[in-house]
């Protein structure tokens, strides 16, 4: 089974459901290794100096940026640790917007938010309340040392983690050279876009992505398959391990005081004051989630 890349809370109020962040995609590219053609060795790359040719250890390797041809300026460890997040360990939900509002383009790279044991209930209330109201939970989540932007939407019975491009990772289609204004300015005439219409209306289909495949990488599979069978190799396929990784626990709160608190709250905040309010926050939200733990149960009129 797969493991976890990251395992935390998702957390939007004063809610906090325990997840695991697992990999929404699959990797099937064909590698290659680079032999010496001479006696089909593979070749080593190794780190060298660029003025004197000679290997250079790990140990001696040190991080910098080149402000200016041929100028660098060497940022240490301690640098890179400093200007870090701190908060490794949720996904912390600021705010909620349409999905049919966050462009294409933005979009980046699927996750899938998998619920810890007894976190049921928060995922699914999460889940079927975004699919109703046709909105994303837009968030941020720390992955090893580096802060994402990401968006949280309902697919089927998942709750996907979209990972977004920040605006300066975009580049503006204006830069570019694009025609412009109406399809009379281009001569298209009424009857030349009936006929695209009929064209596209003929080829409509209803979507089904398993009818597409990679045909690139499976003619090429077979080329890889016939050579090896000619040459009578053998093949290793090392078997992944099987070991189930499970979700983390969490305690049975009481739903509807944490909702109503979130709403009274009204604890969400503009981007710019984010980082000034986040430590207050974090505070009222662990005070809250503790009241709650501690509360008498809800009587069962009200578990419906």
């Amino acid at each position: 089974m797969a493991r976890p890349i990251w395992t935390g809370t998702l957390s939007f109020g004063l809610l906090n459901i325990p997840v695991s962040l697992m990999s929404g995609e699959r990797r099937v590219d064909i590698s290659f290794r680079m032999l010496d053609s001479r006696d089909r060795k593979p070749i080593r790359f190794e780190r060298v100096n660029a003025d004197t040719g000679e290997e250079v250890p790990w140990k001696d390797i040190v991080k910098a940026f080149e402000y200016d041809k041929g100028s660098y300026v060497v940022v240490e460890k301690e640098d890179i640790a400093s200007a870090a997040p701190q908060t490794h360990d949720t996904v912390d939900v600021e705010a909620f917007v349409a999905r049919d509002e966050i462009g294409l383009r933005y979009f980046e790279k699927p996750y899938v938010l998998v619920p810890g044991r007894k976190a049921e209930k928060g995922y699914v209330l999460l889940r079927e309340t975004l699919k109703s109201t046709g909105t994303a939970g837009i968030a941020r989540v720390v992955i090893r040392t580096r802060e994402y932007l990401c968006a949280v939407v309902p697919e089927d019975d998942a709750l996907v983690l979209l990972m977004l491009r920040y605006p300066q990772e975009l580049i503006d289609p204006e830069e570019y050279k694009l025609p412009t204004g109406k399809e009379s300015d281009y001569r298209i005439s009424s009857r030349e876009i009936d006929m695209a219409k009929d064209l596209i209306a003929s080829m409509t289909v209803p979507w089904k992505p398993d009818a597409y495949h990679d045909e690139f990488r499976q003619r090429l599979e077979a080329i890889i398959r016939k050579r090896i069978k000619a040459k009578g190799a053998t093949t290793r396929i090392a078997e992944e391990g099987t070991e189930e990784v499970e979700g983390a626990s969490t305690n049975v709160v009481d739903f509807m005081a944490l909702l109503q608190q979130s709403l009274d709250s009204k604890r969400r905040t503009p981007p710019k004051k984010r980082t000034a309010t986040r430590k207050s926050t974090t505070k009222s939200a662990a005070k809250a989630k503790k009241a709650a733990s501690t509360s008498k149960p809800a009587r069962k009129t009200t578990q419906r």
